[in-house]
């Protein structure tokens, strides 16, 4: 009966939410900032793009933590005002974003969310006007990056008296948060990759996560001509070039194998190219039932094993295998599964699948029999992907639910293969727009000091959805998340240089 009545309240909510956004003027999107403990999206409304150039200044409108219906009604029927009746003035001088539902248990994703949305105020509705967005649901939320008032109202027939009043009365500059967000989505993509080039990797292993950062390092050097960054690839692969460290291990999963794709850049690097071998051996390694030896049978083959094989002639397997892949794990929208295992459309995993196709694409000939094949492939995803970027330009951890957290890899990788895509031609020019918002959204969450807001841990397959939506967020220092923002900053600069 719990349920009923929980599924009821909430395609109430969902409906009315709808008809808001459907009223002329932002905020026009219904979205989610995080998932209930009963299984109920927290509904958002939002505009798109809170990092973007607009000069108004945002107020978040929320309800407060365990307000309930009431809670939601008033926060919906505020957005109905600030839509229709607020003075023409305030709806010139502010953009409005609202959360109508608060629970204890999501308050930390929820506070998340309202950071970047890059609010100069949040109003807060319900509870008898006392604060339940404290100061302990919000700092850990805002990771330093400054202070944004707080106001609360308690829900009556004035609540829209109240929110003009405290509109007009606001100070009229940015506040801190704000300020910090701009300033980060404002940076020159060559000063974002610097900070992440002097931070990464952390642990310089033979893997795929430190040989992205390296990768992207060489090519940093080449466009800055700053020599820092290739000495600290060779410094960080000398004991492999030396033959001091042997490249693997007993074990050599592909994660592993992946790390030798920097040999095959490091061209003036004596003995780097016969390092190669062994790694393109057990890259071109082909099971039975058609998946990599050494890999899962995930998307993560698609970019871990192509890596290798291009930069080892191997470029017919690696379209092949593509090919294949796609036929298995590729849904008929256009995303990717993560693997028969794993039949969920997880955010890295689409990164992996795209990244596979960006590395084949970028040496494949026209006259190539499979160059067609791959394209579309890739076109079908990033089609797909364009209709499903949150709002504020990230993509999720399960790419088509909206209550699952915007995270920092699927966002990169994505972005890096729409900035490619449209450099070289492989995707027309609608998806610069869906590209800039994702590159602005991407640069807020990595600071100034090389952490990082919101990277999925390590996840191999899984059966549920439920088991991916529970995967966890890290913040702060990840050599997983520094190397694919690397990369992104990287094409970031390519693509407008």
């Amino acid at each position: 009966m719990l349920t009923t009545l929980v599924l009821a309240a909430s395609i109430s909510l969902q409906t009315a939410a709808a008809e808001v956004a459907a009223l002329p003027g932002e905020p026009h999107t219904v979205s989610a900032a995080a998932i209930a403990s009963d299984n109920r999206d927290l509904l958002t409304l939002e505009g798109e793009d809170p990092l973007g150039a607009s000069s108004r200044r945002r107020v978040a409108v929320v309800a407060a933590i365990g307000a309930g219906e009431e809670g939601e009604q008033a926060v919906v029927q505020t957005v109905r005002w600030f839509k229709t009746s607020a003075p023409a003035a305030l709806r010139r001088e502010w953009a409005l974003s609202a959360a109508p539902v608060a629970t204890i248990d999501q308050a930390p994703r929820l506070a998340r969310w309202v950071v970047f949305q890059a609010p100069d105020l949040i109003v807060e509705l319900g509870a008898g006007g006392m604060a339940t967005w404290s100061e302990s649901v919000m700092k850990p939320a805002t990771a330093g990056l400054g202070d944004v008032h707080v106001a609360t109202l308690a829900i009556d027939r004035n609540v829209s008296v109240a929110v003009a009043d405290l509109l007009s009365k606001a100070p009229p500059q940015r506040s801190p948060l704000h300020a910090a967000l701009l300033a980060r989505a404002a940076r020159d993509p060559l000063a974002v990759a610097r900070v992440l080039a002097s931070h990464y990797p952390q642990q310089p292993i033979m893997s795929y996560i430190p040989s992205v950062a390296w990768v992207s390092m060489l090519r940093l050097t080449a466009i800055t001509h700053e020599r820092e960054w290739r000495d600290k690839v060779v410094e960080q692969t000398r004991g492999w070039v030396s033959g001091e460290k042997p490249l693997f291990g007993n074990q050599t999963p592909l994660t592993s194998v992946a790390g030798a794709m920097i040999f095959g850049e490091m061209k003036d690097v004596a003995k780097a190219d016969a390092l190669l071998t062994e790694p393109r051996r057990l890259a071109s390694a082909i099971k039975d039932d058609g998946t990599y030896a050494n890999g899962r049978g995930w998307t993560d083959d698609m970019f871990m094993a192509t890596a290798v094989l291009v930069r080892t002639g191997q470029l017919d397997l690696a379209a092949r295998m593509l090919s294949q892949y796609a036929e298995r794990l590729q849904r008929p929208d256009g995303i990717f599964m993560h693997g028969s295992d794993g039949p969920v459309a997880w955010g890295r995993g689409n990164g992996f699948a795209a990244f596979g196709a960006m590395e084949a694409l970028s040496v494949m000939p026209a006259s190539h029999p499979l160059r067609r094949k791959i394209l579309e492939m890739l076109r079908r995803q990033m089609a797909a992907l364009k209709t499903m970027q949150a709002p504020d330009g990230m993509w999720r951890e399960v790419i088509d639910e909206p209550g699952s957290y915007r995270e920092l890899t699927a966002t990169a990788m994505i972005f890096s293969v729409m900035a490619r895509g449209i450099r070289l031609g492989w995707l027309d020019r609608s998806y610069a727009p869906v590209a800039a918002r994702a590159w602005r959204a991407l640069s807020a969450h990595v600071a100034d000091d090389g952490s990082l807001v919101d990277v999925c841990e390590s996840t191999g397959a899984g059966p549920t959805k439920e088991y991916y939506l529970n995967r966890k967020a890290i913040s702060g220092l990840d050599d997983r998340g520094g190397a694919m923002a690397l990369r992104a900053a990287v094409e970031r600069h390519e693509l407008h240089d």
